[in-house]
């Protein structure tokens, strides 16, 4: 087992991609517990002394470079202090970012001043999430389609930050000077020792940002058993997706480090349960027609009214009023605000955001604090303990209305989204069974496999 307390810390730049990060650890044997906000090493001794990884879940995708200046360095810093051999900022898969939005180069500068880093592995490939870095361009498969991330068919079009650009050295050095080297497929099929040398030679020679292939569990093991030997008494820096989590756990497990736990038993099923979506992403919209198919009882939010500040409280009355009649008949039940990218009431509740002054961009706070709400109510007036958030904004808020401050991992349902245990300060919800699902994750039907209790999917 490890030497250090704290083996892994890790900063997510949004919700769900967090507890990504803390099952892959988790399931791969490393005990890890995610807080909302940076915790003290004695609060997490605390709450949780058996954990060996500490994260935290941001909202960093969602900052500009002025906000990530005010916001990360505090954070880190906070994080600094558990003394963990590696930190970790972890973004998405999908890499989503830009100049001005979610600037993983901007990121990568302050951990780097803040750690004290001259060079940061990047990993962002993540195969079993069907991610793959290839020569430095990332592709994602959608269904049994392979696509370069610049030509996916929700990513090149993604409303705040499109991928335009596959390269993910181009698409970061948009965002940064910094020096970007790359370690490819065909360097990784080399011996062990060319490996490592070729890795040392991009150091040496000044690479600020080393980029990873990989789309392969030969891949995985490589990286991983590169970056465990970059430990040492100063934090080794990391930036990527949770490709890094599957490598080092794979490593560990591998090499004898940590072993893998036995399988976590079924919660079981429950009676009813609440679903509430704020994601337009396509394979939520498959799970939100697979669930109205099949015994859901659905409930379509007016986001429109929800965003008006003038209305937004009798709406969200009205809504809960008819969620609880829904939820009366004993039904499961599911609200959602979005149904696919294409669905009018996107473009609807953005217009009338700019109509009323607040801005289009506001609207992921503005519905997402509405969302969070609902769920509350629903939730103090039934009694239910099982519920399932979708959308990276929603997921958030609706955290923070619950006063949750840490969530465990209990089973894996899908990759990246699994049934967790809830932490909260309110006492109503402490021990909540909660799914927070990124919009591109899960099967069709994912809800269904929650209210089950299933294990897998």
């Amino acid at each position: 087992m490890f030497e250090d307390e704290f083996v892994f810390t890790f900063y997510g730049d949004d919700f769900t991609g967090s507890t990504d990060v803390m099952e892959v650890l988790e399931w791969g044997g490393v005990p890890t517990a995610l807080f909302l906000e940076p915790p003290t090493p004695e609060i997490v001794r605390r709450e949780f002394p058996d954990v060996r990884a500490v994260g935290v879940a941001g909202v960093s995708r969602t900052m500009s470079p002025a906000q990530m200046d005010e916001a990360l360095p505090p954070a880190f810093q906070a994080m600094q202090a558990l003394k963990a051999p590696f930190f970790h900022y972890k973004v998405c898969s999908t890499f989503d970012s830009s100049p001005t939005m979610g600037s993983i180069g901007r990121a990568t500068e302050i951990g780097m001043g803040v750690f004290g880093s001259p060079m940061v592995p990047m990993m962002v490939g993540a195969p079993e999430l069907r991610r793959y870095v290839a020569f430095s361009n990332l592709f994602a498969r959608v269904d049994d389609v392979t696509y370069r991330l610049d030509r996916h068919p929700t990513m090149s079009k993604h409303p705040i930050t499109p991928m335009t650009e596959s390269d993910l050295r181009l698409h970061l050095s948009a965002q940064t000077d910094l020096r970007i080297a790359a370690l490819n497929v065909l360097h990784m099929e080399r011996s062990p020792a060319e490996v490592d040398a070729y890795f040392s030679a991009l150091v040496a020679d000044g690479a600020q940002v080393i980029l990873f292939d990989s789309i392969n569990r030969d891949h995985l093991s490589t990286i991983g058993r590169i970056i465990w030997g970059l430990r040492s008494d100063q934090p080794t820096f990391l930036v990527g997706s949770s490709g890094f989590q599957y490598a080092l756990t794979q490593y560990w497990n591998d090499s004898g480090v940590v072993e893998r736990p036995a399988a976590r038993p079924s919660p079981g099923p429950v009676d009813q349960l609440i679903v509430i979506s704020g994601s337009a992403a396509p394979p939520t919209a498959e799970q939100i027609t697979w669930a109205l198919e099949n015994g859901f009882q659905g409930l379509r939010l007016d986001s429109v009214g929800l965003v008006d500040p003038e209305r937004a409280e009798s709406v969200r009355a009205a809504t809960v009023e008819a969620a609880l009649a829904l939820l009366g008949q004993h039904d499961h039940v599911l609200l959602y605000s979005a149904h696919g990218p294409d669905d009018p009431a996107i473009s609807a509740t953005k217009a009338e955001l700019e109509r009323s002054g607040l801005g289009a961009a506001r609207v992921g706070a503005l519905l997402g604090k509405q969302q969070g709400l609902i769920l509350r109510e629903l939730l103090e007036a039934t009694g239910l303990r099982r519920a399932v958030v979708c959308g990276g904004d929603t997921c958030g808020y609706a955290s923070s209305q619950l006063g949750i401050f840490a969530l465990r991992a209990m089973i894996p349902v899908a990759p990246g989204a699994p049934l967790c245990r809830a932490y909260s300060h309110n006492e109503r919800f402490n021990g909540l069974e909660i799914a927070l699902k990124a919009g591109q994750v899960g099967k069709p039907d994912y809800f269904a496999s929650i209210a089950r209790g299933s294990t897998t999917q």
